[in-house]
């Protein structure tokens, strides 16, 4: 494999941040991947880093380290029982590439996570979610590239101990593993989740009188196109800060302040907060400075309109925590890796 010097990351993150990498490189396959593993320039500058869609990271500077995009495809059904299908599809596949599959095969329980950007191995390390479904819910197992031990390690569900837009491999070994392929449970009987009010209200608009997997994907579609820019047109990585979790007093105090303030149970002592309403409350919403701005349909994305550096981007971010912060007492976190 082809080991590169010098090379212009703007094209591998949505964002669209124009920082270079010191080398780059591309695996497609696990022999492809050991091999560069051995090659002392990949490890230098201590662990490599591995690059996929780059759909949730900010680049604030120059990569020191050698970068390896995850090129393996593959898609595949590989068993069924009695109640579901378990599809297998290799980690550089695009996710939505993955959601198509499973619709045009009649595999259910996708739908909700429509369009969401990036490829499927980053899909459990951010446990990505959206519209009531998390990855967590139709997940089986992954197998993973120990990068030091130089073994294929099994991870199962409790493996990967999934929170809130958060993953074992985001914390406790974190940089020491290469996801290489991911299985998901899907369930033969249709379980479809409408309960969030933006779905109901787009099935009422199609006139849909019958619930499908591919109409619920459509209806996502179409709520994330009217509210979210396209990255090939205008930078940015999605949501860009977690939905905030208060606790029961604290929200009654907020509520009481601000009753228009939406909400959500988590459980019988918490609620989640919706990060968007609050920066919109700050008036951050389709704020711009240069070309660093505010998403003018939601605020929950951040947006590079052009030429922005990831520093212009994680300064307005800051800014935007602050301000949050200090008219509501809560903090918000940033849901996009900051490099």
């Amino acid at each position: 494999m082809q080991i590169q010097e010098n090379i212009s990351l703007k094209p591998y993150n949505t964002f669209g941040i124009d920082v270079s990498a010191q080398y780059f490189a591309r695996f497609s396959s696990l022999e492809n991947l050991q091999e560069l593993l051995q090659n002392p320039i990949v490890t230098q500058n201590n662990h490599p880093f591995i690059l996929g869609g780059g759909s949730n990271i900010l680049f604030t500077k120059n990569v020191e380290q050698c970068v390896l995009k995850n090129e393996m495809m593959g898609i595949e059904c590989i068993h069924e029982d009695t109640d579901n299908y378990y599809i297998k599809a290799s980690a550089g596949e695009l996710w939505h590439d993955l959601v198509c599959f499973c619709l045009e095969n009649g595999y259910n329980g996708l739908e909700n996570l429509s369009l969401i950007p990036g490829n499927v191995g980053a899909s459990p390390m951010q446990n990505i979610g959206a519209y009531g479904v998390e990855i967590k819910h139709v997940f089986h197992q992954l197998e993973a590239y120990h990068i030091y031990d130089k073994t294929v390690v099994t991870f199962n569900l409790e493996d990967c101990a999934f929170g809130y837009r958060e993953s074992v491999f985001k914390q406790k070994f974190k940089n020491q593993f290469v996801i290489l392929n991911v299985t998901f449970k899907l369930p033969k009987k249709p379980v479809f989740n409408t309960s969030y009010g933006a779905i109901e209200q787009e099935l009422k608009k199609m006139r849909v009188t019958e619930l499908s997997a591919k109409a619920i994907a459509q209806v996502v579609i179409n709520i994330r196109t009217s509210k979210l820019p396209d990255p090939k047109k205008i930078g940015n990585a999605g949501s860009f800060f977690k939905n905030p979790q208060v606790s029961k007093f604290r929200h009654h105090v907020l509520w009481e302040q601000y009753p228009e303030m939406p909400a959500y149970q988590v459980d019988d002592m918490h609620y989640k907060l919706a990060a968007g309403w609050l920066i919109e409350q700050c008036g951050w919403k389709g704020f711009r400075k240069g070309d660093a701005g505010c998403n003018p349909l939601q605020a929950l994305v951040l947006v590079n309109y052009g030429n922005a550096t990831g520093e212009e981007i994680f300064d307005l971010s800051t800014n935007i925590i602050q301000s949050v912060q200090e008219k509501f007492g809560v903090v918000l976190e940033r849901e996009v890796n900051i490099l």
